[in-house]
């Protein structure tokens, strides 16, 4: 374990800066690229649940396959160098299927480009905890969240004139980011010295013999233990994905079909959401330090159910106005409460995502960091594979205020279900 630097946080944190910029934009346009195909929300929120989909079969057995890995540029490297270049040119693919009007060319090129981000996503995150002592990890995480709030930024302010002027140019431009960033990790980012030699005779049966034999103990971990911490904290996680993920995918959506404002602007008010997000995410760090990691993550969720039932009241406010000016003045108005509560929901949200993965893996020894950054993802991807379609057909059926009331709802579930986590804190 080396010891804490905040520089090389700050350039591990550019691997997570060019995921951020990629599924931003992949959230915010992606499903009015879809509706242009004339499928229900239904259908969408399916197919917005491919990464997820990708995630939870791979994910838990990447991190622990990469955990068992011996290469000379280490034990993460290998993974990062295989998905990031494959992630990003078919990112850029995306746009071009728009234009050919092909749902065959679309899911194709979605499909590949899941599949790619899943090959290297718990391994560029394993590397935080892989150079970082327990005690400062809920730091680390914290400038590593504000490097991806960064990301996000970027796509909400630079990529809305972009996305105006032509919608492929946000595309080409984030495939760009995303490799780049992930190059600068692999140049400058070193591994421990003991993940970075080939062990002799290690073939590939034993590797992945030894990779299923980790994953087994991981789940062990989770269903079979006497102490039910990891289950509870995985299950929050679980919850908490449900709520933001159902408004990250159809909030540009409910801008556009519900208060009659263009997906543009919808997405530039998620940009205020990421800017509290990434500026709060330092602060958020130390908070879990000071007053504890599930006090901390407890605030913010406290603050994020507040900031959705005010959204839904005004939002059904406007949603009642008739056409005529008095509806374009409430319009207007309503897009400046939307930025303040999201600038607030950003911080909350900064307290919750900044000190879970740190909870996470100090339940555990560094040797299976991997494994269990897997687990992580493996809980709030399986809440992404919910949350799209089932907030598409509640849509369906309900109309968009329904959005608002599913993610308090579960919101509230996983505040509950935190306060049984009794593990995980600062050690």
């Amino acid at each position: 374990m080396e010891r804490f630097r905040y520089g090389k946080i700050f350039l591990l944190g550019f691997g997570f800066f060019g995921i951020s910029v990629l599924w931003a934009l992949y959230n915010a346009y992606v499903p009015i690229f879809l509706k242009d195909f004339a499928l229900s929300y239904l259908v969408i929120g399916f197919i917005m649940t491919i990464d997820n989909i990708f995630a939870i079969v791979m994910l838990p057995y990447i991190g622990a396959l990469s955990d068992q890995t011996r290469t000379r540029i280490g034990r993460r490297m290998p993974y990062i160098l295989t998905g990031a270049p494959m992630g990003a040119l078919f990112f850029a693919l995306i746009p071009v299927a728009r234009n050919l009007h092909s749902l065959l060319f679309m899911m194709t090129t979605i499909i590949i480009m899941n599949f790619a981000m899943a090959l290297f996503r718990s391994p560029v995150i394993a590397l935080m905890p892989d150079i970082t002592p327990s005690r400062y990890r809920s730091q680390a995480n914290g400038i590593i969240n504000f490097m991806g709030g960064l990301g996000a930024l970027l796509v909400y302010f630079i990529g809305k004139p972009l996305y105006d002027r032509n919608y492929a140019l946000p595309f080409y431009l984030g495939a760009l980011i995303m490799f780049l960033s992930s190059l600068l990790v692999v140049i400058f980012i070193k591994e421990p010295e003991v993940y970075r030699r080939k062990e002799p005779n290690t073939r590939r049966e034993r590797l992945i013999r030894r990779s299923f034999g980790e994953l087994l103990e991981n789940l062990k971990d989770v269903f079979v233990s006497k102490e039910k911490s990891l289950l509870f904290m995985l299950l929050s996680i679980l919850f908490w994905f449900i709520a933001f993920n159902a408004i990250e995918t159809f909030f540009t959506s409910y801008a556009k079909f519900e208060i009659g404002i263009k997906e543009s602007t919808g997405a530039l008010v998620l940009g205020f959401f990421s800017l509290a997000f990434m500026i709060f995410s330092i602060p958020a760090g130390f908070m879990g330090s000071k007053i504890g990691r599930r006090r901390t993550m407890t605030l913010g969720l406290i603050t994020i159910i507040v900031i959705v039932i005010l959204t839904l009241f005004f939002g059904m406010r406007v949603s009642a106005i008739s056409e005529g000016s008095e509806l374009e003045l409430a319009r207007s108005r309503f897009v400046k409460t939307l930025f303040l509560l999201f600038s607030i929901g950003g911080m909350g949200w900064a307290m919750v995502n900044v000190n879970s993965l740190p909870t996470i893996v100090d339940m555990t020894e560094d040797k299976k960091v991997g494994g269990y950054t897997g687990l992580y993802y493996f809980f709030s991807m399986a809440a992404n594979i919910f949350a799209p379609p089932l907030a598409g057909l509640l849509i369906d059926i309900f109309g968009y205020n329904s959005l608002m009331v599913l993610s308090a709802t579960f919101f509230f579930l996983s505040t509950v279900t935190l306060q049984f986590v009794r593990k995980g804190d600062v050690k």
